[in-house]
């Protein structure tokens, strides 16, 4: 059963920082491209981050660059998205998506706020 668990949402006042991790299973997680996505409220979704299956390339959407990484661990199955610098504007549900070929798989999501 495939399954992509993210957590580490929550709120946080402008300025500060949040980890995001997203645990995968029942798929070959090294072999997946892993991306970060956001959808705010009323918006459409958008791409934030992605990493290549063994890490070595990454790519971050101009609005979180230089504030933004990605990251991953393939020996525990993980993608992580460090977020510091957080404004008003990244409050969203961030989801992680793995892709490979023609197969795509979703989390959930998790609520990020920022706010003071």
């Amino acid at each position: 059963q495939v399954q992509l668990v993210e957590s580490g949402g929550g709120l946080v006042q402008p300025g500060g920082s949040l980890r995001l991790s997203c645990a995968a299973s029942g798929f070959d997680f090294s072999i997946y491209v892993m991306k970060w996505y956001r959808q705010g409220a009323g918006k459409e979704r958008e791409l934030v981050a992605l990493i290549t299956s063994a890490g070595g390339s990454t790519n971050y959407a101009d609005s979180v660059k230089d504030r933004f990484t990605i990251s991953r661990n393939n020996d525990k199955n993980t993608v992580y998205l460090q977020m510091s610098s957080l404004k008003p504007e990244d409050t969203a549900v961030y989801f992680c998506k793995a892709t490979y070929i023609r197969s795509d798989y979703w989390g959930q999501g998790t609520q990020v706020t920022v706010s003071s």
